[in-house]
């Protein structure tokens, strides 16, 4: 059987401490859709896995709503 996952990158701004990894990770985990969320608090680096594809806008305002920026 095919995982039919798909990943989606993106670059998160703001990030300190492993605290704003967990509220990135936590908001994004919110929209339906995600399987899987990697934060990566070095690079910024936002990986989401999904079903489907994930808007962008959903992934930016739950970026923004955790006190970070998507760039």
């Amino acid at each position: 059987m095919r995982n039919m996952s798909q990943s989606s990158t993106y670059t998160v701004t703001g990030m300190t401490c492993g605290h704003c990894v967990s509220s990135v990770t936590e908001e994004v985990q919110e929209i339906p859709g995600v399987e899987g969320v990697d934060v990566v608090l070095e690079t910024g680096a936002l990986t989401i896995t999904s079903a489907e594809p994930v808007d962008d806008a959903a992934v930016r305002s739950a970026v923004e709503e955790a006190g970070y920026q998507l760039t």
